[in-house]
């Protein structure tokens, strides 16, 4: 026999599937919801990490083949990490005892920060003054040891002018800067971009590092993904467009006999009616040339109104 349901059994049924949901997906429900951090605003996304790390892996190598003839020795360069951080947190990675250096980048005409680590130093000093590149006890620079530093972040800065051309930047080395100085080139809340490499010897190894102020690396954040957007996005559509364009331009063309060569006795009693004898054979083939560049052999031929070369043997056919 059939039942027919009230309204009130009818809206507890609906109540009881509602709230019979399994208490491990509400779980996972709740497990997907995470406070929104907005300090990770604004942070480098796949396309402009992968961007940074083509031309700072271009960089790494230039300066290691460069470095590596300059010092007649061991010198290997490599990409570590790329990162956005504050610039109080890029201070507080700086060793006690570091080479800081002011870097002035042009056209922008903005400051970055380059701090190399001193453990490298006396190998350098080393090598150039003629020894073996031995490692040597962390200590200040002395002033000779610290021109001959100032030589190689000079080679570090044309380096990274020519790796970072594709954004347009200029690398300048300024001076070094003490520790209680190098908080003054920027804010220290500042999010920079932070780009470290480490540098191996054959005695020592440290690390190099360069801090970006925020109007430098959203110009080169902008400009890298820009530019990588758009090779990678529309190449073919570019491809097609110019191969497109290309089929219709026009080349001159002409049916010409082989090169001879004619008397200038023949040619000063020239005059019209007469008749200039060519020493070519009656069988040779006319070449058919398209921009000043030879396409084969042709014969004249006409069609309708309209003259034509009907290609016997194309170019290179000859040698097989």
């Amino acid at each position: 026999m059939e039942k027919t349901l009230k309204q009130d059994e009818i809206d507890a049924l609906f109540e009881a599937a509602r709230t019979a949901a399994p208490e491990a997906e509400r779980a996972e429900v709740r497990a997907r919801v995470v406070p929104y951090n907005f300090s990770s605003a604004g942070q480098i996304s796949t396309d402009q990490l992968r961007a940074i790390s083509m031309l700072n892996d271009l960089f790494a190598r230039n300066l290691t083949h460069n470095l590596a003839a300059w010092l007649r020795t061991r010198f290997q360069v490599n990409l570590v990490s790329a990162e956005q951080i504050q610039f109080n947190e890029f201070l507080l990675r700086i060793p006690e005892i570091s080479y800081v250096a002011s870097v002035r980048l042009e056209p922008l005409g903005a400051l970055s920060v380059l701090q190399l680590d001193l453990a490298l130093a006396p190998p350098i000093v080393d090598l150039l003054l003629g020894g073996d590149g031995k490692d040597g006890p962390l200590r200040e620079l002395t002033d000779i040891e610290e021109s001959i530093l100032g030589s190689v972040v000079e080679i570090i800065c044309r380096e990274l002018t020519a790796a970072w051309q594709p954004v347009g930047l200029s690398f300048n080395f300024e001076r070094r800067q003490m520790q209680t100085q190098v908080a003054r080139i920027m804010p220290v809340t500042e999010k920079t971009l932070c780009l470290s490499f480490e540098i191996r010897m054959p005695h020592s190894s440290g690390l190099l590092n360069l801090a970006f102020p925020a109007v430098v690396s959203n110009t080169i954040l902008r400009r890298l993904t820009s530019d990588w957007g758009r090779r990678r996005r529309h190449a073919g559509e570019a491809r097609a467009r110019i191969e497109a364009s290309a089929r219709r331009i026009r080349f001159g063309s002409s049916l010409q006999l082989p090169t001879v060569r004619v008397a200038a006795s023949a040619l000063e009693n020239l005059e019209a009616g007469a008749v200039l004898r060519l020493e070519v054979a009656g069988n040779a083939m006319p070449i058919l040339r398209v921009g000043g560049q030879t396409i084969g052999a042709a014969r004249a031929v006409r069609q309708g109104p309209h003259r034509g070369a009907r290609i016997e043997r194309m170019l290179g056919e000859e040698a097989e």
